[in-house]
């Protein structure tokens, strides 16, 4: 049982990092609207809350998603929630029901993601929260390191949106305006 969690653990996080580029910016976008540390977390575990609801339905065969459709709308998601950070500075409650809704969404391209291991029987419960756990980890991880790079020394600067948030997420949506594209053709 702790080699199951511990494998899952880490398959979890190198999902995100290094493995979750679209993750990665996802959220970060989340992160540009409001750096504040407590309000970001807030934001990454509704969103957890809700792939892990998702991830397990998926898993265990209740949802049979079609990553035909799955896939250009997690590239949508990531592309709303970039331009969001540029017409609006603040997180409003609606929001964490955008990202309750797009963490459903990604939830189901992480059960894609585990199909080809699957979670084994014996442990599906431990597995999938180990899974989870890691996500979880990885998405701190990259808090983290977002706010020590960027927000801790500019956050407060008068120039932080025009300098950084706006051309950040506005490349941000350019890269899922493309994967958007490119998922729809493919």
């Amino acid at each position: 049982m702790i080699e199951v969690v511990k494998q899952y653990l880490q398959m979890g996080f190198a999902h995100v990092i290094p493995l979750g580029f679209d993750h990665i910016l996802f959220i970060l976008s989340i992160f540009f609207l409001n750096s504040n540390l407590k309000s970001v977390l807030i934001q990454c575990s509704v969103f957890t809350l809700a792939h892990s609801v998702t991830l397990g339905l998926t898993a265990a065969g209740y949802i049979l998603p079609n990553p035909t459709f799955i896939e250009p709308i997690i590239a949508i998601s990531i592309l709303v929630a970039s331009l969001e950070n540029l017409f609006h500075h603040k997180v409003n409650t609606w929001r964490l029901l955008i990202i309750f809704i797009f963490g459903l969404i990604h939830g189901m391209g992480f059960a894609n993601a585990l199909k080809d291991v699957g979670l084994p029987p014996e442990h599906f419960l431990a597995s999938l929260l180990s899974f989870n756990v890691g996500v979880e980890l990885a998405q701190i991880t990259v808090i983290v390191a977002a706010y020590f790079l960027i927000a801790k020394w500019f956050g407060k600067k008068d120039y932080y949106y025009t300098k950084i948030v706006y051309p950040l997420s506005s490349l941000i949506a350019c890269v899922a305006l493309y994967w958007t594209v490119e998922r729809i053709l493919l």
